[in-house]
């Protein structure tokens, strides 16, 4: 068996006894039954998808997968394909957002180049990983952007770095991306997956103007009409409208739940690398926390569509695992009042009477 599929056997159902002995807890503490809001719906998921009724926390690590598209050609982003590799750069060496956050928050932070234009690995950048599977995706207008072989290699690199966060002592995960053009392509994912119309879906990504828009809008369309007898399975539709770092995210999820470890999805282009999971995998929405509800495009429609629900709301669209890092925060404070907070009983607190 390859690791995909040894992964894709490994995923489990959730542990709703362990649910069940955090939501208990959760009664016990002081503060009147259900005070918390979503952050007890927080530590029981936390509890059921690790399988600890105890919800401990080990730690944080967000995973930035990084990558260039071919579909950057024809003028859908505001922003030269340089930037890319401009902006790994910047991530590897600290001061990009994520950067920032992962080191404000105590998380570990894996960059990696997954198929970024410019080679930069002979001489190697400070804190960037390589794994490249080739400079960039095809352009989808003119086939599929990848072999389904490259999307495996791509969701195999996204399972092998969930592995190495995992033995590095995290218990909660955030994905993130960077790439120029990579909106178009969680734009056609996502079309290809809701059937919802590219109008609805594509935003300005970078910053394009009105023009922009419209083009981006009118590449979406074509792509998804040449590639719809894809649409079916999972795996096609990334090989055919997807980017190396989306289907990295993709292995990240589904290597998260075959591990029984909570992930946190950032924006509109990692929610298009989550939904392609789910599609490989159906139910896997049950192992993952949506981070924040981004203002790119169609992410409030999609978020809708899916039936789930952001943690955050906060008119965000940078992308790199930023909306993530600020929801797992979110989540680890839920759990540290899970743990730290005195219960009735033992601060002598008198209960509800009626």
């Amino acid at each position: 068996m390859t690791l995909f599929e040894q992964t894709l056997a490994a995923i489990g159902p959730l542990d709703l006894e362990a649910e069940r002995a955090a939501s208990a807890r959760l009664d016990t503490l002081t503060k009147p039954l259900g005070s918390l809001g979503q952050l007890e719906e927080f530590v029981r998921r936390y509890a059921a998808i690790r399988h600890d009724g105890a919800a401990r926390f080990g730690g944080g690590a967000l995973m930035v997968f990084v990558a260039d598209h071919g579909v950057a050609d024809v003028g859908v982003s505001a922003y030269p394909r340089a930037v890319t590799v401009e902006m790994l750069r910047n991530i590897g060496a600290g001061g990009a957002a994520i950067s920032v956050l992962a080191r404000s928050f105590g998380y570990q932070l894996f960059v990696t180049d997954v198929g970024v234009e410019a080679d930069t690995s002979l001489s190697p950048l400070m804190g960037v990983r390589y794994q490249r599977v080739r400079t960039g995706t095809r352009n989808f207008l003119d086939g599929p952007a990848m072999s389904t072989e490259q999307a495996c290699q791509a969701i195999e690199i996204g399972i092998e770095t969930t592995l190495e966060a995992a033995a590095g002592g995290a218990t909660l995960l955030g994905i993130g991306e960077m790439g120029i053009a990579n909106s178009t392509s969680a734009a056609a994912i996502l079309a290809a997956l809701t059937g919802l119309g590219p109008r609805r879906l594509v935003g300005r990504g970078t910053g394009i103007d009105d023009a922009g828009l419209e083009r981006k809008i009118a590449v979406v369309e074509a792509a998804t009409e040449l590639h719809r007898q894809c649409f079916n399975e999972g795996l096609q539709i990334l090989a055919a409208l997807g980017g190396f770092e989306i289907a990295a995210m993709a292995g990240a999820c589904l290597a998260a739940a075959a591990h029984k470890l909570p992930l946190v999805v950032d924006g509109f282009i990692a929610t298009a690398a989550a939904a392609i999971a789910e599609k490989i995998h159906p139910g896997l929405f049950s192992y993952m926390f949506f981070g924040h509800r981004s203002a790119e495009g169609g992410h409030a429609i999609v978020l809708e569509f899916l039936g789930v629900r952001p943690i955050l709301d906060l008119g965000m669209r940078l992308g790199e695992g930023t909306g993530a890092a600020l929801a797992m925060n979110t989540i680890e404070s839920a759990l540290t009042l899970f743990n730290q907070m005195a219960t009735f009983s033992s601060a002598g607190v008198s209960g509800k009477l009626i």
